[in-house]
């Protein structure tokens, strides 16, 4: 059932390669964070890929980025210079961490691109001058993409694009639902090929196959049993042989807080008025990174919800290495999950997964929750 979102991520350039042969004309934009605005790139007629590491071991990043910078944003780096993505007409970023930033700087510098852009983006969501500014910057964007690609983007263009990057998080939402039942009737793993493969196809392929799933979805009988539940939070996390790990010892993730999880889609954008500053609205809406996350900490209370909503016993809280953004939230969210009775493991993530190692503090931990259950 989720074989070909899998295939989509494991093959994801050839993918990408395959959209431009059927679209002539058509451009292919790698975006570095999901902060960046998807419904624009839509109405301008481009393809939105988001731009992942390999999770292999590389030497290339050393001259162009400091070694104390998170593995994900080297591993990021390491596929451009190794021209893993060279089917790309061009890159973007919207402001998250200076991690990130400076490997789009880098990328920007060494590899051959064309078309590149950096969209400011408001850390401090909160401010009351935040959606104004950010839809300021959002209409320079859309400039941008006009003059790149010579196509006017209308706010009917917009409203067509909504409802298409809208439907696609619609339907990841109704496939979530599901998940908290008793017998979740898919895993962890399921569940991270289907956002992640929505970061890098198209749109309507991908709503498309979703609709598929949820006619079959609630029928479907696993052979497996759910065991421990568990919710995963923390950095930017498509580890798929790490989630495979979780889930072959006696757990089943059944809800996320990273981006490429739940904070990719969960909310939608409201059309109210004004196109650009409904979209820009759903920006500052969205769940929360730690980046942006201040004065008040709002991720708390929307993780607790979370574990709340999907019956989570426990939590895998992970950090990339070096991360400073998730370094700093993560005591927060430990203490405030500790409070509401749901236990936590913490660890920290490289490039390349420890399987050995994680196994074993898994395990330990599972054997926890279980023991727990007993009194």
């Amino acid at each position: 059932m989720f074989e070909q979102m899998q295939n989509w991520y494991d093959k994801r350039h050839a993918y990408a390669k395959e959209w431009k042969k059927n679209h002539p004309g058509g451009k292919v934009l790698g975006c570095f964070c999901t902060y960046v605005p998807e419904e624009l790139v839509y109405a301008a007629g481009v393809l939105p890929v988001r731009l992942l590491g390999s999770h292999e071991p590389q030497s290339v990043t050393e001259p162009h980025i400091f070694g104390m910078y998170c593995p994900f944003c080297r591993d990021v780096l390491a596929q451009g210079l190794q021209k893993r993505y060279d089917y790309l007409d061009g890159i973007t970023i919207s402001q998250s961490c200076l991690h990130i930033r400076q490997a789009y700087t880098s990328w920007q510098m060494h590899v051959p691109t064309g078309f590149s852009y950096y969209l400011p983006m408001p850390n401090c969501v909160q401010s009351p001058h935040a959606l104004s500014y950010l839809k300021g910057e959002f209409l320079a964007f859309k400039n941008a993409l006009e003059k790149w690609t010579g196509n006017e983007i209308t706010d009917e263009k917009l409203r067509q694009a909504t409802e298409l990057v809208n439907t696609n998080r619609r339907l990841m939402r109704q496939v979530y639902d599901l998940r908290k039942q008793d017998n979740p009737p898919m895993t962890g793993l399921e569940a991270m090929y289907m956002v992640v493969s929505s970061q890098m196809t198209d749109k309507n392929d991908h709503s498309k196959l979703l609709e598929k799933i949820l006619k079959e979805l609630p029928g479907r009988k696993m052979d497996r049993q759910t065991g421990a539940r568990l919710m995963i939070i923390g950095s930017e996390d498509d580890d798929t042989a790490f989630i495979k790990m979780v889930e072959s010892v006696g757990a089943t993730l059944v809800v996320d807080d990273h981006c490429t999880g739940t904070r990719q889609f969960w909310n939608e954008t409201e059309l109210k008025g004004d196109v650009l500053t409904s979209i820009a609205k759903r920006y500052i809406d969205r769940p929360a990174c730690p980046s942006k996350d201040w004065p008040e900490r709002r991720r708390l209370p929307h993780i607790l919800k979370l574990a709340k909503d999907f019956n989570a016993k426990g939590a895998i809280i992970i950090q990339q290495k070096f991360c400073d953004p998730h370094e700093l939230d993560i005591p927060a969210i430990i203490k405030d999950l500790k409070k509401n009775g749901i236990p936590s493991l913490f660890l920290e993530f490289d490039v390349t997964v420890p399987i050995g190692p994680f196994r074993t503090r898994v395990e330990a931990f599972l054997e926890m929750i279980g023991q727990d259950d007993l009194f």
